[in-house]
């Protein structure tokens, strides 16, 4: 089983007023759009370094297509005691997709299963940790990956849309008929946090979502973010857990402008790779540090799952 960072000291939940999750999809460049692994080989070293000058656990999300071609780097994240989860088989669509990408149709719900069997395994074989937490491509998760994660025995699932939904907006067991609703299902499902003050101007509510602003703002501007969701989730008398999701390619520099792939060229939207590199790096050693300073509690998402179960057994 996955075990706590070495030299991570066990934190009482009545000493620190909110947690955090740090989520780290480790995928191909850029999400679907490259099929290179220059941020899994260069970046994820710069994030270690971060986690481990603030004594931070995080969780990383491997994808099995991820995991068999960065063996080295799956071991070097597992022996620096953090937590190894999964993130599908490839960078696919395997729930309900909330905005249209050309050419990347969801996978049909009968391939759910299979392909999730096989990406716990090659994820388990890797790593030799057989992995408990799961996060969906691009967040976009379903009442049937939800079933399945369940069934494959999952504790823990970090998919779910904040920005999208708008609630719930803290942790839950979701309904085996409607992964959005609280149920019964014995799998947490863990909300990735979002500005749920500020009114959207974007048809999907993308703009209220934190990606990918501490690199493209700033680690403050993050942080005025997670204020404000600290204040919104204390005021309705509930715990705050900010979950976040980041990249490794995040932090190595990626190509500027069009990538050429011979039939066609791809040329990501600006945002998508801007400040990639030192200054991603920069800023979320600033907001390791900011988070730590305001009192937050890192878990991984394992963690967090079973301090969850045995409050509420």
């Amino acid at each position: 089983m996955n075990e706590t960072k070495p030299g991570a000291k066990p934190l009482s939940e009545k000493e620190h007023d909110f947690d955090v999750v740090l989520g780290f999809d480790m995928e191909t460049d850029i999400g679907s759009f490259t099929p290179f692994y220059e941020g899994v080989q260069h970046g994820t070293h710069h994030v270690l370094d971060v986690l481990e000058k603030h004594s931070i656990p995080a969780t990383f999300f491997w994808t099995g297509h991820a995991a068999e071609n960065n063996p080295d780097i799956v071991r070097l994240v597992r022996d620096a005691g953090h937590e190894t989860g999964c993130h599908g088989l490839y960078h696919e669509t395997l729930g309900d997709p909330l905005f249209p990408i050309p050419n990347n149709w969801p996978i049909l719900p009968s391939e759910v299963e299979g392909r999730l069997r096989e990406a716990t395994r090659i994820v388990q074989e890797v790593s030799e940790v057989q992995p408990v937490s799961f996060r969906s491509p691009r967040l976009w998760g379903s009442t049937t990956v939800m079933n399945v994660l369940e069934k494959l025995g999952y504790v823990a699932d970090a998919s779910f849309p904040l920005y999208f939904y708008g609630k719930p907006f803290v942790p839950y067991h979701p309904s085996s008929e409607d992964w959005t609703q609280p149920g019964s299902m014995n799998i947490l499902q863990i909300p990735n946090f979002c500005d749920l003050d500020m009114e959207s101007k974007d048809q999907y509510q993308r703009d209220r979502d934190q990606w990918p602003l501490f690199r493209t703002k700033s680690a403050r501007f993050v942080m005025e973010k997670a204020e404000g969701f600290i204040e919104y989730v204390q005021s309705r008398g509930e715990r705050p857990v900010l979950c976040f999701y980041l990249h490794p390619w995040e932090f190595h520099p990626m190509p500027q402008g069009a990538i050429d792939f011979g039939e066609a060229s791809v040329t990501p939207l600006s945002f998508i790779v801007e400040n990639c590199g030192p200054v991603a790096v920069e800023q979320l050693d600033l907001l390791c540090a900011m988070l730590k300073e305001r009192g937050g509690r890192f878990l991984t998402s394992q963690e967090l799952a079973t301090e969850h179960n045995n409050r509420t057994d």
